[in-house]
């Protein structure tokens, strides 16, 4: 996935009780309902792993 502010690579951070999508170049970090619509099969399968993700 690429990042809405700088076209950068997204990968998934996931925290104790969160799971957030972090831009390598600008490090800005979006919650997971941020880009739900934008979502990518590779960042998919990656979220799928986890049993819940919290929303916050």
């Amino acid at each position: 996935m690429k990042c809405r502010k700088c076209d950068g690579e997204l990968e998934v951070k996931r925290s104790c009780r969160r799971v957030r999508l972090k831009c390598r170049n600008c490090h800005r970090e979006y919650q997971i309902h941020e880009v739900a619509s934008d979502l990518d099969e590779k960042t998919s399968a990656i979220l799928e792993q986890y049993t819940t993700i919290i929303y916050d």
